[in-house]
């Protein structure tokens, strides 16, 4: 169904839309609402699902892994492929005892010891980028298409073992998938398709030759006495593709909207670059990009309403981060908030395991940009665009400096 045909939300405790345009923009205001209202809301589209939108409410449901199962995290389904079988991509599908070990395979690629080494290609790219955009004469630029987008996508390449000449390919895939896959459905199952394909290729020519690549690692991984089967070494490529590229550039997109419309914040971390670590923290709770899913085992009593078994729930982790309930003008972007024990990467076992490269990415992107250009703001000649669902973030920010 395309965006003109879907009819618009009449009542959003009732018939939400994730994928509604002016939702994808500003959510805060429909979760404000909803959570005083109707804080556990239910919707028929893109397949029926509920959503909690308080504090207590999502990070209960996050450490509830025997009630609530993660073996389908997709907001949409995935039309087009048997509904009882999701795409599986350890270990962010997997549920326990099987996710314990499922993580701790790849923990030692993101660990704080590991991201030092690819923070110095990050900030080298980073310089590269905005060398283009402060080149001579110019004085417009896309923040979100010319520098967010193109900063994650490269890393992971990097880390997985890819050229950089694939690194396109990466991001329309990643867009067909999280993005446009609610309104093009037939285009998400072919990029999944073409990413199998690549990655099960990738996997023989690494079977031959060994790098110093993640692949590689996973090639040698055993458990139990037995090497890994070479679909769970797929699987978890591709939540490093998708997972690690999308969710990231919306992060460094939204902080640069961010300071792109608040002049006073933006001069603060120009003086103040030590902060930039603080803001980034306040930044990614207050414009958390990600709302995963869990798929109810058993009836369980939420909020005063009845999840039914086999029932998806939508974990709003950008509800829960803006719940004045837990923080202090929750509603209000405070870049140097002390206390901040946001869920902007999850909570509980499933909290994001690459959550230390998304942090270094997005404090060397703002400060390299910053000291680029410390003075900018939005382009009103420009299109503002965003894209919403799984993962949310501008994905056009027009700039004029």
């Amino acid at each position: 169904m395309s965006t003109t045909t879907r009819p618009p939300v009449q009542d959003w405790a009732t018939d939400f839309d994730v994928l509604d345009p002016a939702f994808a923009a500003d959510p805060s205001g429909v979760y404000a609402e909803l959570r005083s209202s109707a804080p556990l809301a239910r919707s028929e589209r893109w397949g029926g699902s509920w959503m909690p939108t308080r504090y207590e409410d999502v990070v209960a449901i996050a450490h509830d892994t025997e009630r609530f199962s993660s073996s389908d995290v997709g907001v949409l389904p995935f039309e087009g492929l048997d509904r009882d079988r999701p795409p599986s991509s350890p270990p962010i599908t997997s549920d326990p005892p099987d996710h314990t070990w499922h993580r701790r395979l790849i923990l030692p690629f993101f660990s704080p010891k590991a991201v030092e080494r690819y923070e110095v290609r990050t900030r080298e790219l980073c310089r590269r980028l905005m060398a283009d955009i402060t080149a001579p004469g110019r004085h417009h630029a896309d923040a979100a298409v010319e520098y967010a987008q193109q900063i994650p996508p490269r890393i992971i390449a990097d880390i997985i073992g890819v050229p950089e000449s694939d690194v396109d390919m990466f991001v329309e895939w990643t867009q067909a998938v999280l993005e446009n896959g609610g309104l093009n459905p037939e285009r998400r199952i072919t990029a999944r398709k073409e990413m199998l394909t690549y990655f099960f290729g990738l996997l023989e020519e690494r079977k031959k030759e060994r790098r110093d690549d993640i692949t590689s690692y996973l090639l040698d991984q055993e458990v139990d006495g037995q090497p890994l089967r070479d679909g769970h070494i797929v699987g978890t490529m591709t939540l490093m593709l998708v997972a690690g590229i999308d969710t990231t550039w919306s992060s460094i997109g939204s902080a640069l909207l961010h300071l792109a419309t608040h002049d006073e914040d933006r001069r603060r971390l120009v003086a103040e670059p030590e902060l930039t670590v603080t803001a980034v923290e306040e930044f990614l709770r207050a414009y958390a990009p990600v709302t995963m899913a869990r798929i109810a085992t058993t009836d369980v009593e939420v909020a005063g309403r009845t999840i039914k078994a086999g029932d998806k729930v939508l974990m709003t982790f950008p509800a829960a981060n803006r719940d004045p309930g837990q923080f202090e003008r929750a509603d209000e972007v405070i870049i140097d908030r002390a206390v901040n024990r946001h869920v902007a990467f999850g909570v509980g076992v499933h909290r994001c395991a690459g959550s230390n490269l998304a942090r270094m990415e997005m404090v060397v992107a703002i400060e390299e940009f910053l000291r680029a250009l410390p003075e900018f703001g939005l382009d009103p000649q420009g299109e503002l665009t965003f894209a919403g669902g799984q993962v949310r973030g501008p994905r056009q920010l027009p700039i004029v400096y």
